[in-house]
């Protein structure tokens, strides 16, 4: 009789074990930084990028800390860091002027980073305005 304690006891344990990986605290997954806007315009120092971010920010930990502008081939035309967090501003709009933009480019792509996930795999595309 013993033993068909021992062995029952085993069996109800195994049977809590996937109970106890519920009560384990589930990992905290950063997010990209979401491009929610750009406007493009012509300057007469090149091209200035007013690009719109969002971002679930939740401090130094976990900020958009830049964007950039690509071509389709991944060439990078400008990189614009963003040196702190924007908890209370979401979304923010932040600028940068001067972009040279290739004679018969039509498109480029704008890239999001956070300090956590860094470069976003997906790009926003945007058609330059002629």
């Amino acid at each position: 009789m013993a033993q068909r304690g021992e062995c029952g006891s085993l069996v109800g344990m195994y049977r809590l074990l996937p109970l106890a990986f519920l009560l384990l605290p589930a990992p905290a997954f950063a997010d990209p930084a979401a491009v929610v806007a750009v406007n493009a315009s012509p300057t007469p120092s090149g091209w200035r990028f007013d690009v719109t971010l969002a971002h679930a920010e939740t401090g130094w930990d976990d900020y958009a800390d830049g964007w950039r502008i690509e071509l389709a081939d991944g060439t990078i035309l400008a990189e614009r860091p963003l040196s702190h967090p924007h908890v209370e501003e979401q979304p923010f709009t932040r600028s940068t002027s001067g972009v040279a933009l290739p004679d018969g480019v039509a498109q480029v792509f704008v890239r999001a980073r956070t300090s956590v996930e860094g470069w976003a795999d997906a790009t926003t595309p945007v058609t330059i305005p002629r």
